[in-house]
């Protein structure tokens, strides 16, 4: 990408596309368009068109879908496939309409199969049932990454896919009831802390393994594929190491200074029993997730925390 190519970053204001443009803007690129929700609604196909048409990107970074932890996903199942198949169709088929050459379209780590072997490699994709918890959210998103195949193969638009772990980082959802594992996490431990509470609840057994990318480390990757890579294989994006919930439930008390005792609630949902991804395709082409856990996770609680969290 040349510095003053016209890159849109589709979501913004979310956790990855917020990272996404800080890292454009460290990396010098001067001409970044974005839009609010309240500006462009990306379910709006008559919308998405006119901007496209308006604006013509050489580059874009579709970083927007409608996400959730266990129970959003669980409660809102048409939300989550409508609004994320609307999304994915529109963006995607503008872009190739309207000449954006570059296109880099986000997936989830949600889209394999529940049961495949760990760590989890690309090809694994649809080769066994999802996650019931998510599956709306996961079939919207492999459609998507679907799509940007296919209209590559078909026109041959240089549209790339790629499948994040799980992410934490600034600009996350604090939302007990849409957030994601590590974000609860937090909120619950600071209130814990504030409150004098003698034990906090953590759902689940604590027994599921998780990766976790700081949304930094996902965006300084982004920009290294859109710079290194152009194939039609999608690309695991995560750091290659996991832990169990247990063990993230004490690094989060840790950084938040709570002392009391963690209780497991094994009558809530455990969800998918391990969830690391192989990124072997993604470290042979150079790069490497620089921020470990610990200290992601202190700088997360620092930014919560200095934004009036709890």
């Amino acid at each position: 990408m040349n510095l003053d190519d016209k890159i849109y970053v589709a979501g913004h204001r979310g956790l990855v596309g917020s990272a996404i443009l800080r890292a454009l803007e460290r990396g010098g690129f001067t001409q970044v368009v974005v839009r609010t929700h309240a500006e462009l609604d990306l379910t709006d196909r008559a919308a998405v068109d006119a901007f496209f048409a308006r604006e013509r990107p050489s580059h874009g970074i579709l970083a927007a879908a409608r996400v959730g932890g266990i129970v959003a996903n669980a409660t809102y199942p048409a939300d989550f496939i409508r609004d994320n198949l609307a999304i994915e169709l529109n963006v995607i088929d503008a872009a190739h309409r309207f000449g954006c050459g570059r296109l880099l379209f986000l997936g989830s780590s949600c889209i394999y199969p529940r049961d495949c072997p760990q760590p989890i490699r690309e090809e694994y994709l649809l080769t066994g049932p999802l996650e019931t918890t998510n599956s709306a959210y996961a079939v919207a998103k492999i459609a998507g990454i679907e799509m940007a195949r296919a209209y590559r193969r078909q026109y041959g638009d240089r549209f790339i896919a790629v499948m994040p772990t799980n992410l934490y980082g600034p600009g996350d959802n604090y939302d007990l009831q849409t957030s994601h594992v590590l974000p609860a996490l937090i909120r619950k431990l600071v209130e814990a802390k504030q409150a004098g509470a003698p034990t906090m609840t953590v759902w689940g057994t604590g027994r599921p393994r998780r990766e976790f990318l700081h949304a930094d480390d996902l965006a300084d990757a982004c920009l290294f594929l859109l710079e290194h890579y152009d194939g039609d294989q999608i690309l695991n994006i995560g750091t290659g190491r996991d832990c169990t919930i247990a063990e993230l439930a004490a690094m989060v008390a840790a950084a938040v200074g709570y002392t009391g005792e963690l209780v497991f609630d094994p009558t809530q949902p455990d969800g998918t029993p391990q969830k690391l991804l192989d990124v072997r395709r993604l470290t042979a082409l150079g790069w490497q997730a620089k921020i470990s856990l610990c200290d992601g996770i202190n700088r997360t609680v620092a930014e919560y925390l200095e934004q009036g969290g709890g």
